[in-house]
């Protein structure tokens, strides 16, 4: 079997699910046994979203390997069990820093540097890597047909075509049908302008996957079939879900994955009960723990971002995978760090859990280390994230240690200070380094290092083993080295420590029902059939503190 490729495109708006849908697709053929490849081609010429605010753009999802990437990487890693790397990430930064080297070296041999054919030469070049190692290479297009960004990527997906033939390609484009509720009927008009913009550019689709509030009727498909010149049977409906795991069985029972297998030929009986088999033992049994947990919790995040939930979008999964590990639905309250003391008071007051994520800069951060102390004097579970970690440090050399000016060199260079810039540190057997004037994309300490758990203690207990690996994003470090003492006053006890024993990685409380705080990012590896154990057991903290609310009442103290 020759490797095959699927391009998905998105129509009429942004954020549709392209990512989600990318992502299901390849579960579902994951369900006949293939073995798919996710990769994402992103039109902004950013070289990576590193930078980007996650107020415009959402989270930065980070790869085992350090790579920052779109957080549609997050879907396809969850959804999928993939582990991605670099070289499934493209964006135009990436492409036009690659040209421009080669033509400064003179790779070029004096010609004009064109859009075609050098940058989608490039572009189909990354899209062909490592094609031989997979069944089906799935490429989402990122933004929406029409973007000027968007168009040489559109272009090199016409020529893949005509260069592999169409028997070895499907263009899926995901598109939009608004419901009036004036005239209580869905819009196609939207859908046909998009798949023609996308036919002027030489790209006819060959499934239009349409995402609905409402049912689509046959009259619709036909309508869009004529229009569109695509078999009815390629129109599928991708009705809106409350859960983004529901949507892979219901792409399915809407035909999707066999629509795919059909265009390339690929249907046999035998697949066809196996994927049947597959799905239900999965995604309908996840569907099952979803649907019906006996009990409900309410954790509450205490953040910056607060108002685009899609900059916290891996944390919120992981919270929800380790509620489903606990038969259990989670409720988030999202808390704006930013907000008076006796407001966040206020609404701290219900939570079963506290948890404080990572972040940058000063803003909020005052409202964070008040939901720390609040949880740490009230006994409620916490958990704290990166930036939660060194907060939580901070917090503790200032209310328990009695050192008033603890702070961290990211947002002062006075007072006592607990958490710095670290120039160097061990990596898998090599050294490391950054300096402060470095520049500020790709120079944090980034990708998988290696942690040792320190038994007898609360993170020995959760993870079970001695060792392990977690993913990080982060520039300071706790400055272990000058302040130990200090820490140890402060009832501090750092549980993991990098292999070198020099950066503190896993902070607890002894004297608490549930203090940790990790200065990676687990929510990168949680996914919803292997929750991650950091979140199976806040979470299982959090419903015991719950029951026990529920039965003796609650007394807080002030912040």
């Amino acid at each position: 079997m020759h490797s095959l490729f699927i391009f998905i495109t998105g129509g009429i708006m942004s954020s549709l699910g392209k990512g989600i849908a990318s992502a299901s697709i390849g579960a579902l053929l994951q369900a006949r046994g293939y073995f798919v490849r996710m990769k994402k081609l992103d039109p902004y010429i950013n070289v990576d979203p590193g930078t980007m605010s996650p107020h415009k753009h959402g989270e930065v999802f980070v790869m085992e390997d350090g790579c920052e990437a779109d957080l549609d990487f997050g879907h396809y890693e969850r959804f999928t069990g993939l582990r991605c790397t670099a070289k499934d990430s493209l964006t135009t930064g990436k492409i036009y820093e690659k040209v421009l080297a080669q033509e400064r070296r003179g790779d070029y041999l004096g010609s004009d540097i064109q859009v075609i054919p050098h940058i989608t030469n490039e572009i189909k070049r990354f899209v062909m890597e490592g094609h031989e190692l997979a069944d089906f290479t799935i490429c989402e297009i990122g933004g929406t047909v029409g973007d000027i960004e968007g168009l040489p990527y559109i272009e090199a997906i016409r020529q893949i075509k005509i260069d592999l033939g169409i028997s070895r390609v499907a263009c899926i484009h995901l598109t939009y049908l608004p419901y009036l509720k004036t005239s209580g009927e869905l819009k196609t008009k939207p859908t046909q302008h998009s798949v023609k913009l996308l036919q002027s550019m030489g790209v006819q689709p060959d499934i239009i996957l349409c995402r609905s509030e409402k049912d689509i009727s046959d009259e619709i498909k036909t309508k869009l079939s004529m229009f569109c010149n695509v078999k009815k049977k390629n129109v599928v409906e991708a009705l809106d879900m409350e859960n983004i795991y529901l949507i892979p069985n219901k792409y399915h029972l809407a035909g999707l994955d066999r629509q795919v297998c059909d265009h390339f030929d690929l249907l046999d009986p035998e697949l066809e009960t196996q994927a049947e088999k597959e799905i239900h033992e999965k995604w309908v049994a996840l569907e099952h723990a979803i649907s019906v947990p006996s009990k409900t919790v309410r954790i509450t995040i205490v953040g910056k971002y607060t108002k685009l939930k899609d900059a916290y979008i891996s944390l919120s999964q992981a919270l929800n995978h380790g509620a489903i590990a606990n038969d259990a639905r989670v409720e988030i309250d999202w808390v704006d760090a930013k907000k008076n003391l006796q407001d966040l008071e206020n609404e701290l007051g219900s939570a079963a859990g506290i948890l404080v994520p990572g972040g940058f800069d000063s803003s909020g951060v005052e409202g964070k280390i008040a939901a720390i102390k609040f949880a740490r004097e009230n006994m409620i579970p916490f958990f704290g994230i990166c930036f939660g970690l060194q907060l939580a440090v901070i917090e503790a050399c200032r209310h328990v240690a009695g050192i008033a000016n603890a702070t961290s060199r990211e947002f002062s260079d006075e007072g006592e200070i607990v958490i710095d810039f670290m120039d160097s540190w061990e990596s898998n057997g090599l050294m490391e380094s950054r300096l402060p004037s470095d520049n500020k994309g790709g120079t944090m300490r980034l990708g998988s290092y290696r942690c040792k758990i320190i038994e007898n203690t609360l993170a020995h207990k959760i993870y079970g083993i001695t060792e392990i690996t977690e993913r990080h994003r982060h520039r300071f470090e706790v400055n272990i080295k000058k302040y130990r003492k200090l820490f140890e006053k402060a009832g501090l006890e750092f549980s993991g420590m990098s292999l070198d024993g020099l950066l503190p990685e896993i902070m607890e409380r002894r004297s608490h029902p549930f203090f940790l705080a990790t200065q990676a990012h687990p929510e990168f590896q949680s996914h919803p059939f292997a929750p991650h154990p950091l979140f199976k057991a806040f979470l299982k903290a959090a419903i015991q503190h719950s029951d026990t609310l529920a039965s003796l009442g609650t007394l807080t103290t002030s912040l």
